[in-house]
C-alpha cells in the first residue's frame, strides 16, 4: 500500500485503530538497506501494523551538495517493503507553504553531530514529530548507529508527552564491522575498505577503555587517518544518555565517531 497525502494515510489508520490494531512506524529516508529491513523486522514481531515512511528531509540537510547526492530509489525501495504501508509523501504535503515551526531539543542537540552540521537536528526533531502526528503510530523503531539521534527523539517524546514509545535497534553491520548505512553506495573500493577501520578502532578503544587506559578514545583519529580518512571531525567518549563527555565508566558509555572518506562522512558508535 502505497500513500502519499496526509488524509489518506490517517483514513487508513483510522480503520485499523477501528480493528483494535496496533500501529508501528519506521521513518527512513529511503536507499533501504539491511539495516531499515531490520527494523521493518521489529515492527512487524511488535505490531499489528506497520507504516515505513520514506522522505528525504531538506530541513536536516545543512548542505545543499549533500542533499543533492543522497542516493534516492523509490522503486527499489517500495519492492524491498512488500507487506506494509509506505508513506511517501512530497516535500509541500510536509512543508506546506507558510510552514514556520521548529523543535529544538536544547542540549543534547548541541554537541557531536550538532556542532558539526548546524540545524541538522532541528530539522529532524521537526519532521520526526510530524511524522509522528502524521501517523499516530504506537511505536516508533530507531536503529542505534544514529545513537545521538536515538537520544534527542527520547527526550523529545519524554518533554512532549507524545504518546508514542521509541525502540532502539541494534545497529546492523557488514562482515567486516561496517556499519550498514544508505551513504555506503557512495564509498569507492579504496574508500569501503578503510571504512571498516572505524568500527575496528572503536573496538580497540572501548577493550582499553575497560581497562583503564581512558585516553585510547583520543587515539582513534590517528588510526582512521592512517588508514585514509581525510578528517575526523569527534572521536570521543560519551555518557550514553546524556551524551556528556566523561573520564570513567560509572555510568553506561558510549563511544561515538564522525570521519570522512573520499568525501563520504560516516558516522558510527559502540557501547563500552
Amino acid at each position: 500500500m502505497i500513500l502519499r497525502r496526509v488524509v489518506d494515510l490517517r483514513r487508513t489508520v483510522a480503520a485499523w485503530r477501528r480493528e483494535g490494531a496496533t500501529v508501528g512506524v519506521v521513518p527512513t529516508m529511503g536507499a533501504l538497506h539491511e539495516g531499515h529491513l531490520s527494523l521493518v523486522a521489529a515492527a512487524r514481531a511488535q505490531c499489528d501494523r506497520v507504516i515505513v515512511t520514506i522522505f528525504v528531509n531538506p530541513a536536516q540537510f545543512n548542505n545543499p551538495e549533500d542533499l543533492a547526492k543522497y542516493p534516492r530509489d523509490e522503486a527499489r525501495d517500495i519492492a524491498l517493503l512488500d507487506g506494509v504501508a509506505v508513506f511517501l509523501p512530497e516535500v509541500d504535503e510536509v512543508y506546506p507553504p507558510g510552514f514556520s515551526s521548529t523543535v529544538h531539543v536544547k542540549g543534547l542537540s548541541d554537541r557531536l553531530e550538532g556542532a558539526h552540521r548546524p540545524g541538522h537536528f532541528d530539522g529532524m526533531a521537526t519532521v520526526v514529530t510530524k511524522l509522528f502526528g502524521m501517523t499516530q503510530a504506537d511505536v516508533a523503531f530507531f536503529g542505534e548507529k544514529d545513537w545521538q539521534q536515538l537520544q534527542i527523539v527520547r527526550r523529545m517524546v519524554a518533554d512532549l508527552n507524545l504518546p508514542i514509545r521509541i525502540v532502539g535497534c541494534p545497529t546492523s553491520r557488514e562482515a567486516d564491522g561496517l556499519a550498514m548505512s544508505s551513504r555506503n553506495r557512495r564509498l569507492n573500493a579504496s574508500a569501503r575498505d578503510a571504512a571498516q577501520t572505524i568500527h575496528r578502532a572503536m573496538t580497540q578503544a572501548a577493550t582499553a577503555v575497560r581497562a583503564g587506559d581512558m585516553a585510547a578514545v583520543d587515539r582513534i583519529p590517528e588510526t582512521l587517518k592512517a588508514a585514509g580518512f581525510r578528517s575526523v571531525d569527534y572521536a570521543e567518549l560519551a555518557d550514553a544518555e546524556t551524551l556528556a563527555p566523561v573520564q570513567d565508566l560509572s555510568r553506561p558509555a558510549r563511544i561515538l565517531v564522525a570521519a570522512t572518506v573520499d568525501g563520504v562522512r560516516l558516522i558510527d558508535n559502540i557501547a563500552v
